[in-house]
């Protein structure tokens, strides 16, 4: 008997082949970036989702470079401090707190990056010494607190600072879908 052998190439030939050789495109990758909610606004009330101070409400103060959001409490109000919060994680009220005399150009990320996160190795067996908040950091708040403050006080929203100190939170029969925030 005859047996029949075939060979399968592995390796696809062409038939045809440049004459030159062709650069190959490589796709760069740059920061796009991120695009704000269009019912984010300078002075809207925020709920925060999230975190530690989630059901908390605060202020939108600006959109930072990495596309995060700067909010405060104010601080002195509701115990939140000036924070970075991604906007996924917030919910838009209709109520505004006007940021006029709000200064927040010179707050940055830089502003909120730890200090201490190279040495963090070398310091394993030391004692847990207690955070300190950074003193630029603390007279940016010290600023914002104030001027918002003077904002709130002189709004004419009945009940804006009870409205702010206030955790929103749900009951089990709270339709969230049919809330007007």
């Amino acid at each position: 008997k005859r047996s029949f052998y075939y060979f399968i190439l592995m390796v696809k030939t062409f038939n045809w082949y440049p004459a030159e050789d062709q650069k190959r495109q490589v796709r760069t990758k740059k920061r796009n970036p991120t695009k704000l909610r269009k019912s984010i606004e300078a002075g809207s009330v925020l709920i925060l989702t999230s975190g530690r101070y989630r059901g908390q409400r605060v202020v939108f103060l600006k959109q930072l470079e990495s596309g995060l959001l700067l909010v405060s409490g104010p601080f002195k109000i509701n115990g939140v401090p000036l924070k970075r919060v991604n906007q996924v994680y917030t919910i838009t009220t209709s109520t505004k707190v006007s940021t006029k005399g709000v200064d927040v150009s010179k707050i940055t990320d830089a502003l909120f990056k730890d200090k201490s996160a190279k040495s963090k190795g070398r310091d394993i067996f030391k004692e847990n010494e207690k955070k300190t908040v950074a003193p630029e950091r603390a007279a940016a708040q010290k600023a914002v607190d104030e001027a918002l403050s003077k904002s709130i006080a002189a709004d004419k929203t009945p009940l804006l600072k009870e409205y702010l100190r206030a955790r929103f939170t749900l009951t089990r029969n709270d339709r969230v879908h049919a809330m007007k925030f």
